[in-house]
Formats: C-alpha cells, structure tokens, sequence
C-alpha cells in the first residue's frame, strides 16, 4: 500500500503505540510516524521517547497551519526547493492513479504529511536536540554545528543535483555533523556503524578540497582513501565517480588480485582521486610509478578493519611518502586500543565524531534479529525452511565459518535458490562475476565468508543469515550490518550451536542493546556461566585507565604520544587551521 512512493512498513510489536513504520519507496529509507501528532523521526521510538515526538510535533505545527486545506491536496512549503517540484512528495496525496493505499482521506492525507515532515522536521532542530535524537556526540575544539539540511551545506549546485538525482532527502547524521569539520580543513576522527553514509561523508568535502587546489593530476593524485578490501575499494570508486562526474573528478582503484597494466595506465593519464587497499598501493609506490607528494587530503576509511587484517606496516610507509602538511579523515566501527594508538600518531587535534554508543559494540536497530539455539545436524533444514519464507527474489547472505562450507553450501543450494559462492580463495574475475550475478538478482543467494562481511554495500539486502556463528561478536555486528543499510530495515537469523556458547555473554548485550528479544534458551546459556568470554579489547571509554591524557575526545598513552612524528596543519576553508607543535598535546 502506497501513497505518492510512500508505503507503511511491516508491523513492528516492539514499537510503542501509536508509532507506525513508514518506507520511502524511492530511497528505500524507515522512519516513523505518530498519527495522533503527525511527528516523525528517523530513530526507531521507545516507550520513553516523548522528547523527539513533542519536538517534531512543534516543527510540524508551523507546517500544518499553512497548508491550503486539511486533506488530500498539495504540500506547500515556501523552500524553493520543493517550489521547484524536486520533492516527490509535494503533490496531491490522493491523486495518484492506481492509489491503492487503504483508509479514509484522513490516513492518506497524513501518510503524505508525514512523508513531507520527515524532509523538513530535521532541518527544524536546533543544533543540540538534533545531536540527541540521532545519538551523535562530538568532541573537540570549537566543533561546528550540524548541516541538518543539503540546503544548509552550501555545496556546489553540480553536486546537490547529483545528491537529489540519487534520491537522498537529508543528509545521514555522520554526513550531518563530519561535512562542517572536514570543510574548515581539520582532522577527523568518526565512529559509526557500517551502513551510515560515511562514504559521502568524506568524497564531498575532498571534491572541495581538490578544487581548491587546483593541483595537476598528471603530477599524482590530491585525494588518497584507503580501504581494506578490494571490494569496497571499488564500491567507493563507483560513488567518486558517481558523484564527481559533473564536476569533472577523474578517479582510479589500485587493489590486488587484478593486473596493474590498466591500473598503472590511469595513474600515467592522471588522477585527482586514488582509492586503494594498503598493499597494492605500496607496490605500485615501490615501483615508483605513482607519487603521493601531492597528497593534501587523506583518508584511512574501516580503519579498524585494516588494522586487523594486519596492514598497520603498510599504512605507516605509504603515510611516510604523504606530506605532513595535509588534512587526514580517520572512519572506523570501533575503538580498540590499535585505532587509538594509530589515531594519535597521524592526526592533529581532531575532532571526534561519534554515532551510538563508543564504549559498547552496537548493532543497527533498524535490523530485526532472530537468534536460534540449536544443534548442529538441524541447521541445514531450518536454513531451507527460512529460505523458502523469503519473498521470491530477495537478496539473502549466508556467512559460514569455513570456504570448504561455503562452497559446499553453495553448490547444494544452487538449483533450487540460485546461490554462489565468495571468499578469499576466488580470483578477481570470479568475485566479481559472484558480485554481479547477486547485484543483478540472477543469484539471489550469496554464500559467504567474512571476506564479505566489511565494505560489501548492496543496499538492498533483506535478509542476513548466520548459518555459522562468528568467532567474536564484532564480526557478528560487521555480519549481519550487511542488511538494513542506508535507512533500510533488515533480517538476521543466527544459529547458535554449543560451541558457540562462550559468545553468549556478549550476544545478549549486542541484542538488549538493540532492543531485540532475547531467546530463554540464549539466557539459560548465559546463567549456567558457559557465555562469560573475556572483555573485548576496546573496553572502557577515554577516561577508563589511569595514568592518560585525552585529546580531541580520545585517550592515548603518553609513550604513545612520544614516539609520534610531529606535523603541520593544512590550511582548510578559512582561517581556522594553524600549524600546531607537539606541545599542543599536553
């Protein structure tokens, strides 16, 4: 049932009432909807959530007494940006042919209202009350307020005309709040879940950046991104282009597992961007046919996951052949100890962004998680009996623990679902080939190992299942992060077995703190004292261990902080950006 692309999402039991689920057809994007007060928010409402209802009721109010009549006509606004009939919703609620919403004039009238509501009600926030509804803290020096609107930004029209056309109404709260700092030329260091809009959250302000400097990209690229896997590498490469083609942005991929003829070729025409995977960009350095010298706008994206992978080594060589004087964005899911080390030792008095909670693995509460207890020899008929519920074409990933299984899982399931396989041991053409067939629904079903499970951005996933469970809860998050992307809702089954017992500890946490139910059998797991795994290794939060110093939001050690290399601060958009001594730290 849909009113003007806007569609009522499945029920909810854990949403208190009156609140419903409202999709917007066109960016696939969940918010929700009061009907007795037309308020309308993006996070998922609690019992306790009379704050946000009361204030988007009162910026609605304003908005109800200027609309020409009650119902079923056209939304107004005096923004000339909807007067120019680029909001798909600025039309007649119940004039849609083939309108097969049901109800009265009244829940259409509504529904269309609270479509349009969800646009302005953001915009309409102050500064503060905006960072509180969408858990956003930020800490730093004199950090500028949120651009709450594309309107507030100031961007380029060639760049807000790429924004509209990709059906984006509002800007993510990491774009919200990393947009300003990054504009005002200083470092970053940004927390948030996958799925966030991060990606944009830094292409943005660097198409900026490098218009500003105006650099020769036959001398080497002005924008660096680096990234973990080959895969989100050119997931990234895609948005650059994506983004960037009308104001002219060149960009290239440098990842392993492809050959380098083509990718050196690009680098000798001239790029203004290169995104690449630590490894392959230090061969090509070692090679010497690429120079980073020109590099005044870098950025370290899933720092967390590189570090894991083991690429700290490479990341502090290519960062040796950057210059120091230079603007560095620092994103990652979480903030262990290594991140922290890394971040004091490649940043200037950044300023911390954080979405959701920082001390405490969070999962997306967008997602709906299921988590079954039981033995192993049941698993493959519970996945087929979960297989066949789907909806005929939805886009389901299978994470196992081994590549053995997930060929063998694969290939059993192929006939009748349509599965395919990925992991690390496929070449380059055939992930891709892998990735293709699932972005094109012709597979449906992709198998997988972690390897997918960071920087795999298809944002229309409906269904995550943990055929295996993970060897942490981190990974677990990471997992099933895949669905419910970009404001979209999602589904995570796990199968939890008893040697993943000693995971049951941290599973309830991760679950109570996305409000999902929590199963007696999980709980009885927990109470017999077979889930108590040890701490994760982030811990506290920056002021947790004695004997440290916090700057810029975060903590470090002050052997740490010695061994560092000092550098100098690019000068950004205005005068903001100074050139800061060692000294500043203490």
């Amino acid at each position: 049932a849909t009113v003007n692309g806007i569609s009522f999402a499945p029920e909810d039991p854990s949403l208190p009432k009156p609140w419903k689920g409202l999709v917007d057809g066109k960016t696939g994007y969940l918010y929700y909807w009061n009907p007795e007060t037309n308020a309308t928010q993006y996070e998922k409402p609690v019992e306790s959530s009379y704050l946000s209802s009361a204030v988007a009721h009162k910026s609605l109010s304003s908005f109800v007494q200027r609309s020409p009549q009650e119902r079923g006509n056209t939304v107004v606004d005096d923004n000339p940006y909807y007067r120019n009939g680029n909001h798909d919703y600025a039309r007649t609620a119940g004039s849609e042919k083939g309108n097969d919403l049901k109800g009265d004039s009244d829940t259409r009238s509504n529904v269309a209202l609270a479509a349009y509501a969800s646009k302005s009600v953001e915009s309409d926030l102050s500064p503060e009350l905006y960072r509180r509804q969408h858990e956003i803290a930020v800490t730093g020096d004199d950090a500028p307020p949120p651009f709450t609107s594309f309107q507030l930004t100031g961007f380029p029209g060639e760049i807000l005309r790429e924004v509209y056309s990709a059906g984006f109404s509002a800007p993510t709260p990491i774009q919200a709040q990393s947009w300003p700092i990054a504009m005002q030329g200083r470092d970053i260091v940004a927390i948030a879940k996958t799925g966030s809009g991060k990606t944009l959250g830094y292409l943005i302000p660097g198409f900026l950046h490098l218009k500003q400097r105006r650099n020769n990209p036959r001398l080497g690229p002005t924008v660096l991104v680096l990234s973990p896997t080959r895969e989100l590498a050119t997931q990234i490469q895609d948005e650059a282009v994506k983004f960037g083609r009308s104001s002219r942005i060149s960009c290239t991929c440098l990842y392993g597992g492809a050959p380098k003829g083509p990718q050196l070729k690009d680098l000798d025409r001239g790029v203004d961007v290169v995104v690449a995977t630590p490894g392959r960009l230090n061969d090509i350095l070692e090679m010497r046919r690429v120079s980073l010298h020109q590099v005044s706008y870098l950025v370290l994206d899933e720092a967390d996951r590189m570090l894991d992978m083991g690429f700290e080594p490479q990341i502090r060589k290519i960062v040796k052949e950057v210059p120091s004087r230079r603007q560095t964005l620092m994103y990652t899911a979480t903030w262990p100890k290594e991140v922290r080390k890394i971040a004091a030792d490649l940043l200037i008095n950044p300023v911390q962004v954080n979405i959701g909670s920082v001390d405490e693995l969070v999962a997306n509460k967008a997602i709906t998680q299921y988590v079954e207890v039981l033995p192993q020899m049941d698993k493959r008929r519970r996945l087929e009996q979960i297989l066949r519920s789907q909806e005929p074409g939805s886009k389901v990933i299978i994470f196992c623990s081994t590549k053995k299984m997930c060929d063998h899982l694969a290939g059993s399931l192929s006939r009748q679902f349509g599965a395919v396989a990925i992991h690390g041991d496929k070449s380059q053409s055939e992930r891709d080939h892998v990735l293709n067939q699932f972005r094109n629904g012709r597979s449906p079903i992709l198998v997988a190992t972690d390897v997918a499970a960071r920087g795999l951005d298809i944002k229309d996933i409906r269904v995550v299942i943990n055929f295996d469970f993970p060897t942490g809860v981190e990974d677990y998050v990471h997992r099933i992060g895949r669905t419910g992307r970009a404001g979209a809702t999602g589904v995570a089954y796990t199968f939890f077995c008893d040697q993943d017992a000693k995971h049951a500890s941290d599973l309830v946490k991760v679950l109570e703190g996305a409000h999902q139910r929590v199963p007696v059998e999980l709980q009885k797991l927990v109470s017999l004292g077979a889930g108590m795994s040890k701490p994760r290794r982030w811990g506290g939060g920056p002021s947790s261990s004695s004997g440290r110093f916090r700057n810029g939001g975060y903590a470090y050690d002050r052997e740490q902080h010695n061994s560092s290399q000092p550098r100098e601060r690019i000068s950004g958009w205005g005068d903001r950006a100074r050139s800061r001594s060692p000294e500043r730290f203490n």
